[in-house]
């Protein structure tokens, strides 16, 4: 039997085929809060070995309003605003969310006519979410043309809020029981320039900066990937659980607001990478547009509100005139109409995926208790998973392709 001499030096080692163990020194690296990319918002403490990331946490909370305990001092109708502020990126989407699941407490049937305007609005708002999150995802990455492009039609759909409103951002947009306003001919005009002309032209041009950019692509594609057995664990909705390779959509799978009647197809990714999420927002304006040209086409007649004097407000003409809707403008104004006790949930498709409102009532002028389930908040913990073993600049791409919104993240 032979002697086996060890190696004392590195050379020796070699030699032997024997793996060489040294210490590893690794970098704490705080992504956020003040990171452009996190919103001032979003802190994320990264291990980092050199510029790859070993490991990561992340912390919420440095924008926390308290939504849901002030909920339960406002009056149903006042609750309208604090839900602007959610995803501010598509504000009537989260409006017409939680007027249905008072609607639904109250047992309120909207008109059809109110329905279909609804659709009009919240796929609109659809396509501006998704614009903001495809061109910055394009910034972050150093495209900033499409920005550019794309912004020019954001500001067009502020207008047909504005139009429809009198606001452009937090739009505070309808009401319980239907809309405030209902489609002028100037609203008309702005959409259907808007569907017909200008955004399929600018979208078009934009799909061809990008889609098959060889430099945009080498940074999105396979960064960033999560199997769809994985985003559903982490109760993944939305573009990001499409992208995926899961056809989940909520307008689907549970109709609201007349989407039944609605032909339109359910883009799906397989890799469920930052590429294919960028695809699936892409094909998801064509889809919305291919939604509001039915509505604006086959938009019903009849009244654009429910006749329920209870809980919508009577029209200001009226009010100047009648004493009994001076009189329930007063009492709904001043929130002292009581709703009936119960427990209802109400799911609507947001811009980021399933925006759900339980909703508790004991019988009284506020909710009891209110949960928002907001989609950022669910998808955001898959973060550090996502971004293991990518460098530091793949990071700030996957954040801005799961487009996290800072209103959703702790509301």
């Amino acid at each position: 039997m032979e002697n086996v001499i060890i190696p004392k030096n590195t050379t020796d080692a070699l030699a032997f085929n024997r793996p060489i163990v040294e210490d590893v020194e690794y970098t704490t690296l705080n992504l956020g809060p003040t990171h452009p990319a996190t919103h001032g918002i979003f802190q994320n403490i990264l291990k980092m070995d050199g510029e790859k990331i070993v490991s990561g946490e992340q912390t919420i909370g440095y924008i926390h309003r308290a939504f849901e305990k002030i909920a339960e001092r406002r009056p149903f109708y006042q609750i309208t605003t604090l839900t602007d502020r959610m995803n501010y990126c598509s504000s009537p989407i989260n409006n017409m969310g939680w007027h249905m699941t008072v609607e639904k407490l109250l047992g309120v049937t909207v008109p059809k006519r109110a329905q279909y305007i609804r659709v009009i609005m919240m796929e609109l708002a659809r396509i501006a979410d998704h614009l903001i999150c495809n061109s910055i995802l394009g910034v972050d990455t150093g495209a900033y043309s499409g920005f550019l492009y794309l912004f020019q039609e954001r500001e067009k759909i502020y207008e047909i809020y504005e139009e429809m409103c009198g606001a452009r951002l937090t739009t505070n947009m309808g009401r319980i029981g239907g809309m405030e306003r209902d489609l002028s001919p100037t609203a008309i005009k702005k959409i259907k320039d808007l569907i017909y002309n200008d955004l399929p032209k600018t979208l078009a041009e934009f799909e061809k900066l990008f889609n098959r950019n060889r430099i945009f692509i080498d940074r999105v594609v396979n960064v960033g990937p999560i199997t769809g057995e994985r985003a559903l664990e982490y109760g993944f909705t939305g573009p990001n659980l499409r992208a995926a390779g899961i056809d989940y959509d909520v307008r689907v799978m549970e109709p609201y607001s007349s989407y039944e009647d609605f032909e339109f197809d359910i883009p799906i990714g397989h890799n469920g990478d930052t590429y294919d999420r960028f695809m699936v927002r892409n094909q998801e304006m064509w889809e919305s547009m291919k939604i509001i040209k039915q509505a604006l086409e086959n938009l019903p007649e009849g009244p654009y509100y429910a006749n329920e004097d209870h809980y919508y407000l009577p029209p200001k003409q009226d009010v100047y005139k009648n004493m009994e809707a001076l009189i329930y403008h007063f009492k709904i104004v001043m929130g002292e109409i009581d709703a009936p006790a119960g427990e209802v949930y109400h799911a609507v498709e947001g811009g980021n995926g399933e925006l759900g409102f339980y909703l508790v009532s004991d019988g009284g002028r506020a909710p009891y208790r209110l949960h928002f389930r907001r989609p950022s908040f669910i998808y955001y913990q898959a973060y550090p998973e996502m971004c293991k073993g990518v460098a530091i600049s793949d990071a700030i791409a996957i954040m801005s392709s799961l487009n996290v919104i800072a209103g959703e993240l702790d509301a």
